[in-house]
């Protein structure tokens, strides 16, 4: 027998699922697609087997699959701002003017070769290169919580340069190859726009060695903590020049050390001992304060590294705190509070469907 905190638990969670969707519900111009596109995303935050577009039927109450398939494939609306909507509501929700942008790419393993962007290509879900379905999401987290606020189909030249695979797929002719981190430098531009409420951004060491990246973010006064490869180059001294990250971490002193958690894991406290150099950019990228954070295993010893930068002075536990946050994105990191419900999954970033063709929608487990 459920206890009573339970049913009050499912009552908070129906009502905040139902203010969630209100947020997007005037994008489906009709009652059908509304209700369906709300049967859908209480499918995909059921816990059901697989996300298909037979399990999320039955979830519904349906005989068939072909009312969610006509939502996906033939209803008109506009995946694009109902990602602006699902970004509002995550900023009304947790919005606060700590909070942490977390870029992060992720695969969907495919046996086939129709969905869209598909192709053998390295994916960190398998550890390998795989058969895969690639996109980059943009995630918001704050002491409140964490969600997706946006996602960027990643299209490889095979696909970008293939008009007959393009035209099958709904791919429009204005999309053009981009690069993950071009693709990462538009979300973050959208959501700059669209006044999301942020003083840091992090990402790994692909994100965190792109020049570009770092000086949008400069521009903007965004505060970052980027991981960086070993070979990443920085001045720390005018005097020495360019020097390879595990050449200065190399030459902080003991005292330089100082042991710092990260955050909860999976398996308790992330602590790890960490080092912070000064850091001297080029003439161009000087406004602000710059620094090179090394992160040390307490077991191994292995070390990763970070360039960092904030408008304004700040502690090594601020930048820790920042480092850390990068670890919510992944599946096994829990918050210690749970986000608004319906939009804690990568779904919600924006519900996959059309109106815009669907290549452009958030990729799920359910494409084809």
């Amino acid at each position: 027998m459920a206890a009573a905190g339970d049913s009050v638990a499912v009552a908070d969670w129906a009502e905040e699922f139902e203010a969630g969707f209100a947020y997007v519900a005037g994008r489906f111009g009709r009652v059908e697609p509304r209700r369906r596109a709300r049967a859908f995303v209480l499918g995909l935050l059921s816990d059901v087997d697989t996300r298909s577009c037979w399990q999320l039927a039955e979830q519904a109450g349906d005989r068939t699959p072909h009312r969610i398939q006509r939502l996906l494939g033939e209803a008109v609306w506009d995946a694009g701002k109902v990602r602006d909507d699902v970004r509002r509501y995550v900023a009304d929700e947790l919005g606060g003017p700590q909070a942490v942008l977390i870029i992060d790419d992720t695969g969907d393993l495919k046996a086939g070769r129709h969905t869209v962007g598909v192709q053998r290509q390295y994916t960190g879900t398998a550890g390998r290169i795989e058969n895969a379905q690639v996109a980059v999401f943009l995630a918001y987290a704050a002491s409140g919580g964490y969600a997706l606020i946006d996602r960027e189909v990643y299209l490889p030249r095979c696909w970008a340069d293939d008009a007959v695979r393009r035209a099958a797929a709904g791919v429009p002719e204005p999309v053009r190859f981009a690069t993950k981190i071009t693709l990462a430098r538009r979300m973050l531009t959208r959501a700059a726009q669209a006044g999301v409420p942020a003083a840091w951004c992090t990402a790994d060491e692909f994100y965190g060695g792109d020049r570009g990246l770092r000086r949008d973010l400069q521009a903007r006064g965004t505060g970052y903590v980027l991981a960086v490869a070993r070979n990443h180059r920085v001045t720390t001294c005018a005097a020495l020049g360019p020097q390879r990250a595990d050449q200065v971490a190399a030459a902080l002193s003991a005292q330089a050390w100082n042991r710092c958690s990260a955050g909860e894991g999976a398996k308790g406290p992330r602590d790890y001992d960490w080092g912070l150099g000064g850091h001297h950019p080029p003439d161009e990228e000087q406004a602000g304060h710059h620094w090179l954070l090394v992160r040390r295993s307490l077991c191994e010893g292995e070390l990763a590294f970070y360039r960092c930068f904030s408008p304004r002075p700040v502690g090594l536990p601020t930048l820790v705190r920042v480092a850390g946050t990068r670890w919510c994105v992944e599946p096994a990191s829990r918050p210690a509070r749970t986000p608004p419900a319906w939009t804690s999954i990568r779904s919600a970033a924006g519900i996959p469907g059309t109106g815009t063709p669907p290549w452009s929608c958030s990729p799920t487990p359910s494409s084809p």
